[in-house]
């Protein structure tokens, strides 16, 4: 995709506002972020609905949380290195997706990595750089070709002991795509869903019918925007190093690992995706932080209305634009 310079600094016409002047705004902790569902207040049950769509995110982190014990993620973690661990039909579908994905981006979406983020701290949000030995060792754990499916008998197990599998660069996504698909049901088509402000789903064209404004924060300063998007019935999904990351023998490790290599991603501020679903988006952003521009080529060459936006240390005043989704504009870029 690409834009001239008139179209990159197109600033908006004017605010989005909601038809009746009246925004409603339904939020929720969960997955250690907050969900938001925003809608115009002019449909009478819109409260109802937003409150029923963000109970289905409660539930998607009970299933996936493996810091929650009871949590069907975190029991599969702990049976499938030493037996056959009987998913429920919702786990298994996610896992083949999870292995698809994993095909498509060549290996840099990988949800067994979780033994490399403990192994650097970050899962105990205590970071250290590991030694060798260490980090080899953890190494040897990764992999989905390490998760065994066996969809006749609806069973997981792992081929190797100390695989663990989280769903961290997923979840948030699907638990947007799982509140929105509620929002549909209660005849809900116009609202703006978020988490953390780093996984959208816009549902509808917006109150002016130019899509949602939803802006990209500077992975640089939280509280200034580096660009904005018009959105209209998509998602959006980010990956950056902004939040996660500690300082050690002189330099700054960032929480998003190459899972073929064990080291933290280094060069690379930030990656936007514009997907059809937030699931897809936020799993892409993800493996394109790893795998850079040249895995975003191949990968958008296959994938139907995928967009990527690489903001690079090198050059964060110049995004690169790969791809294409006919729902979404970079109306604007601050650099």
């Amino acid at each position: 995709m690409q834009i001239s310079r008139r179209q990159l600094l197109r600033v908006p016409r004017r605010p989005a506002r909601a038809l009746d002047g009246f925004w409603l705004h339904v939020h929720r902790e969960a997955m250690a972020c907050r969900f938001q569902v925003t809608t115009s207040a002019s449909c009478p049950w819109a409260a109802q609905a937003a409150a029923d769509a963000l109970e289905e995110v409660a539930r998607v982190d009970e299933w996936l949380s493996i810091f929650r014990e009871s949590s069907e993620a975190a029991r599969l973690n702990v049976l499938a290195p030493d037996e056959t661990f009987v998913a429920s039909p919702e786990m298994l579908a996610l896992l083949r997706r999870c292995q698809e994905l994993h095909a498509c981006t060549e290996g840099c979406f990988d949800p067994t990595a979780t033994a490399l983020a403990r192994c650097w701290g970050f899962l105990a949000r205590q970071g250290r750089v590991p030694s060798a030995e260490e980090l080899g060792a953890a190494l040897g754990t990764v992999g989905m070709s390490r998760v065994i499916l066996d969809a006749e008998e609806g069973s997981v197990r792992y081929s190797t002991a100390g695989t663990m599998i989280g769903f961290g660069a997923i979840g948030k996504g699907l638990a947007l795509d799982r509140a929105a698909a509620r929002l549909t049901c209660h005849a809900v088509g116009h609202a703006l869903l978020s988490a953390a402000g780093s996984s959208v789903v816009a549902l509808g064209d917006g109150d002016d019918g130019h899509g949602w404004q939803v802006g990209l924060r500077d992975p640089r300063d939280a509280q200034r925007r580096i660009g904005l998007l018009r959105l209209r019935s998509a998602a959006l999904g980010v990956s950056a190093c902004s939040e996660q990351w500690f300082d050690a023998q002189g330099r700054r490790w960032g929480h998003i690992l190459d899972p073929r290599s064990g080291w933290p991603v280094a060069g690379r501020l930030q990656v936007a995706v514009v997907a059809p679903e937030a699931a897809l988006a936020d799993a892409l952003a993800t493996a394109f932080f790893v795998g850079g521009p040249e895995l975003a080529s191949r990968a958008c060459a296959r994938l139907e209305g995928v967009l990527a936006i690489f903001q690079e240390e090198a050059r964060p005043e110049a995004p690169i634009l790969i791809g294409d989704n006919p729902h979404a504009t970079l109306e604007a870029w601050y650099g």
